[in-house]
């Protein structure tokens, strides 16, 4: 099914807010083969409004919009809604009825500008917004649709999921079926591993198609299917599956779409093993992407945020000695963070982190960009200093990255190791 995307908002053409429902939306409908065509932003102006909507019914028989649904004046969405598709704007008591709702809820007084969400256009079907004010309207021209959603990413998020897409689904009914299977691989270049899998790739069926979608130090591979015959489907894409796996060989990292903080997560559960954090560099972002995931109190004990040589020292036992000498940023001081941080938290698994993130501070010796990375576990600890490009937050996020994928291989080795016979 192709779909076209329209981001209503000035505030967007100017960069004060990044449109992130577009992604969010695609990425939702992909798995079940929807496609987006195009995305378009346009400013909160009737004529960019309805030129950007005749576009996408060219080529697309479902259009979504988001943004412009607001309670103030240049929010516009609702009336030019209501003169492509006809009608009239009228009040809707079932609309009224959540706005106060919602409104009551969140311990607010209902104002006249509230109040006037529930004025729609009579050609539309509402579709309640249980998260927010704005209504979600669905509109029918012929064989298409047009759906208008907030511009509110977490209530465009939770409606398309649960209500909007659910009804697409049910209103452009296919017999195809789809399929996928999804890794994630590290420590391998994007173009590198192409080179590795062109043979494989090129002898698939046609109806297969691997896709490459790669972030900093990690390779997500999605393999994904469509076929009438879901049988034949499932049945050759486990064989082929299970190809790619060998063909990644010691590149893969883990089954499924998952981020690098629920991979170690899984692998510290599945062998009973806690964690800790000492940061330095990083300032408690490994701790965030831990903690950002549902559960992780399981495995996670806590974590320090050690900027300062005194902290370093004081909180994680680090050898002033060992400052002095080697620096904050090297090999030996996140080794004693990394333990240190086991013992402060009495944690089996530690991760450590001091760098030069920059955009200052670097050296010809230390370069912006060098970050020492540890892990220690009850039996071994291992350490690795790294040259990451990029500005500061991109330092930040690949060395985070970098010691969670550490971790998690540290976590295998050491159950390869209790495992081993004496």
């Amino acid at each position: 099914m192709n779909v076209s995307i329209i981001a209503i908002g000035d505030e967007l053409l100017i960069g004060q807010v990044i449109d992130t429902n577009s992604g969010d939306i695609a990425r939702h409908m992909a798995p079940a083969g929807w496609k987006v065509n195009d995305v378009q932003v346009v400013a909160d102006s009737p004529q960019a409004i309805k030129s950007a909507i005749a576009r996408a019914f060219e080529t697309s028989d479902v259009v979504l919009t988001t943004g412009g649904l607001g309670p103030t004046k240049d929010d516009i969405t609702k009336q030019v809604m209501c003169e492509i598709f006809g009608g009239e704007m009228k009040e809707s008591p079932e609309v009224l009825a959540n706005v106060m709702e919602v409104m009551e809820k969140r311990g607010l007084k209902l104002n006249d500008l509230t109040a006037a969400q529930a004025i729609v256009p009579t050609s539309c079907k509402v579709i309640q917004n249980r998260v927010g004010t704005a209504p979600i309207m669905w509109f029918e021209k012929g064989s298409k649709v047009l759906v208008a959603m907030p511009g509110v990413p977490f209530e465009t998020r939770e409606m398309f999921t649960s209500e909007v897409f659910p009804m697409l689904c049910r209103r452009f009914k296919t017999d195809v079926n789809i399929s996928h299977r999804t890794m994630m691989v590290c420590d391998i270049s994007e173009s590198l591993l192409a080179t590795k899998l062109d043979e494989w790739e090129n002898a698939l069926p046609p109806y297969l198609h691997l896709a490459y979608l790669p972030k900093p130090g990690l390779i997500r591979l999605r393999l994904d299917g469509q076929h009438r015959d879901k049988d034949m489907l499932e049945m050759e894409m486990d064989r082929q599956y299970a190809k790619l796996r060998e063909l990644t060989g010691e590149h893969f990292l883990a089954d499924g779409d998952l981020t690098p903080a629920e991979i170690l997560l899984n692998a510290l559960a599945e062998h009973g093993l806690s964690l800790a954090t000492a940061e330095s560099c990083t300032g408690g972002n490994i701790a965030h992407m831990i903690t950002s995931v549902p559960g992780s109190s399981v495995a996670m004990k806590g974590g320090v945020v050690a900027y300062s040589n005194e902290v370093k020292h004081a909180l994680l036992d680090v050898d002033n000695d060992t400052l002095a000498r080697f620096g904050a940023v090297s090999i030996p001081v996140v080794e004693q963070m990394s333990k240190g941080a086991c013992n402060a938290c009495r944690a089996d698994i530690g991760i450590a982190t001091s760098g030069i993130a920059g955009p200052g501070g670097g050296s010809a010796e230390k370069p912006v960009g060098t970050v020492c990375i540890a892990v220690s576990t009850p039996k071994f600890t291992i350490s690795h200093t790294y040259h990451f490009p990029g500005d500061r937050q991109r330092v930040i996020d690949r060395a985070s990255t970098t010691g969670l994928i550490m971790a998690v291989k540290a976590v295998r080795e050491l159950q390869a190791a209790n495992d081993a016979p004496a």
